[in-house]
């Protein structure tokens, strides 16, 4: 039997940490926590907590707070344009918004073959349609602060404080030059003939050198990181608070390249973690949890090496587990069905994935259509390339609306549903198309109702319903959560006057 590292200083092994290798070396797979029936699975799971919580207080591990962008504004038509210089997604509804594309042509996006790393370069340019129906270049779309929460990550000796996005969409570690100085980190070591570069759709780029540092996430440290130093940045990189980038994906659409042009995709700090054993068998996941001000304690964050069981606890659920088919570096799980006020939708061999750096809910037309078929008044704009709900409709009326990881579907909050202003008389939707994409993208919309669990170790994606049962629930601006009108906690459906607490409006009877 092998010891895992966190036992390689231990001479003497009480009965405690006997006992706690004897969980950490248990032969646990994904198909025996798959197939279990609710007990079974409790009695599974809860060794496993066991163990983690051990970890956790042996290693100092804690949450990493997710910090909400100061730069962040909500915009629908600006958020669906960044998903399609994301993914290079072709729009199937009309809208000024298209892409001209440059097809890889080993990559076969309607057969579900995907070249790796076709993420980055499939797609040259975002173009919008102009008076006379002629493309013309889109206007840059402002990345960075699309990024709705930023995570703070330790770089380098001493230690260098730098704000990131974590994204489970990508699979680079890239920092800003000024974020970042590795000049001044003892520990950092230049890999020669090695380079980086990330283009987005819209012009704006990225890119630099390749070294390897000391990082620190959660009070997990991992050495021989690779780190991505921007030397080249696009303006719309260059100023704001977001630092750079931390990709969570798999290493296959990591965008490093040897100086001959040859892909070098660079292992993830998930991949190091994990190689390095700086944790077991049992806790190679991270997990995320997204709330918003309307929340009682909007605090967001991230843990990695253990799972939040007060969290899954309180949801009053088992863990919901869908296998991961991780053969293009995406965290792409089975979602067969949504349900609209009860009425399934069969989906038969759909699939979906999960996506921190993606604000929006992105499903097949089939299923968003008849989302917005039930909301009364809602259309589908050519304007804004996207669903528009009337404000006119009070949160209550909006339909009850879930979608499936593997075999359970999740509800997603109504309040999410309405993503920002789009005019005086209507919002945009959380919810839109997700064009030529062949497989649901589930974003930020979808992320805030759940408590996320990303198995990178067993190759499953978990999930728990989180939804706060009283909300303090502010109606959507381009602000964000932020609004002149609050709708109160135990009655969502009024308006009901305001006070001002600092810089927050809550219900009078909370002042």
């Amino acid at each position: 039997m092998i010891l895992p590292s966190y036992f390689s200083n231990t001479t003497t092994l009480s009965l405690q940490k006997l006992l706690l290798l004897s969980l950490f070396t248990t032969n646990y797979t994904p198909d025996s926590l798959n197939h279990q029936n609710q007990n079974n699975q409790h009695s599974i799971m809860e060794p496993i907590f066991i163990a983690q919580s051990k970890l956790r207080t042996e290693l100092g591990l804690h949450k990493v707070k997710a910090i909400p962008n100061s730069n962040f504004q909500r915009h629908g038509t600006k958020a669906y344009a960044s998903a399609i210089n994301r993914y290079g997604i072709q729009p199937t509804k009309p809208g000024p918004l298209t892409s001209r594309t440059i097809r890889d042509p080993s990559t076969n996006w309607t057969s579900g073959k995907y070249a790796i790393g076709a993420l980055r370069d499939m797609w040259t340019s975002l173009v919008e349609k102009t008076g006379d129906d002629k493309p013309g270049e889109v206007g840059a779309q402002d990345q960075q602060n699309d990024m709705e929460y930023l995570c703070e990550v330790l770089i380098g000796t001493p230690p260098q404080k730098v704000l990131l996005d974590f994204d489970t969409g990508s699979a680079d570690l890239w920092v800003r030059p000024d974020a970042f100085k590795h000049a001044e980190s003892s520990t950092f070591e230049l890999l020669k003939h090695k380079s980086w570069k990330i283009q987005y759709g819209d012009g704006s780029t990225a890119s630099g050198f390749v070294g390897h540092d000391t990082i620190s996430i959660g009070g997990l440290v991992i050495k021989q990181q690779a780190v991505e130093v921007a030397k080249h940045v696009s303006s719309q990189f260059s100023q704001g608070v977001m630092g750079g980038l931390l990709g969570l994906a798999f290493k296959q659409i990591n965008t490093v390249y040897t100086t001959l042009g040859m892909r070098d995709p660079q292992p993830t700090p998930v991949d190091n973690m994990i190689a390095q054993e700086d944790i077991p068998k049992e806790a190679e996941l991270f997990t995320s949890a997204f709330y918003s001000s309307r929340d009682l304690q909007p605090e967001s964050f991230y843990t990695f090496g253990w799972i939040d069981q007060d969290l899954v606890k309180k949801s009053g659920e088992e863990i919901t587990w869908a296998k991961v088919d991780n053969s293009q570096g995406f965290w792409l799980f089975d979602s067969e069905s949504a349900s609209i006020d009860g009425n399934k939708v069969e989906l038969s061999g759909n699939k979906a994935i999960a996506d921190t750096g993606t604000t929006l809910a992105l499903i097949s037309d089939e299923a968003c259509d008849a989302l917005y078929k039930k909301i009364d008044g809602a259309s589908y704009s050519e304007q804004y390339q996207g669903y528009l709900i009337p404000k006119t409709v009070k949160v209550d009326d909006l339909p009850d609306f879930s979608v499936a990881v593997g075999e359970k579907e999740f509800v997603i909050q109504k309040e999410d549903l309405i993503f920002a202003d789009a005019d005086d008389s209507n919002y945009y939707g959380g919810v839109q198309s997700r064009g030529s994409m062949p497989f649901d993208i589930l974003g930020g919309t979808f992320l805030k109702s759940i408590y996320a669990i990303w198995d990178q170790g067993n190759s499953r994606f978990g999930a728990v319903p989180k939804i706060e049962k009283t909300q303090k629930t502010p109606l959507p601006s381009t602000e964000g959560d932020g609004a002149e009108k609050v709708i109160c906690s135990l009655d969502k459906s009024e308006v009901k006057p305001v006070c001002h607490v600092g810089v927050t409006n809550v219900c009078l009877s909370d002042c």
